[in-house]
């Protein structure tokens, strides 16, 4: 785990482009391909995440990634 907490934004890089989540964003699944994933927290402090590709999963202001 490299990051855990709460957050005001979640950039990802999804595989027909890049998205954000915020709060109370709908429930969704996604793949995700190499990028970087940037998270913004609530002191907007933004930091960077290089991934090579995953999966999100966004559920009841929960974001969860699983990525390599």
């Amino acid at each position: 785990m490299i990051f855990s907490g709460e957050g005001k934004l979640v950039q990802l890089p999804g595989l027909d482009g890049s998205f954000e989540i915020m709060k109370n964003h709908a429930p969704l699944i996604a793949a995700l391909k190499a990028g970087k994933v940037k998270v913004k927290d609530d002191t907007d402090s933004v930091t960077f995440y290089d991934i090579s590709g995953g999966v999100v999963e966004v559920m009841k202001n929960h974001v969860l990634v699983l990525a390599g």
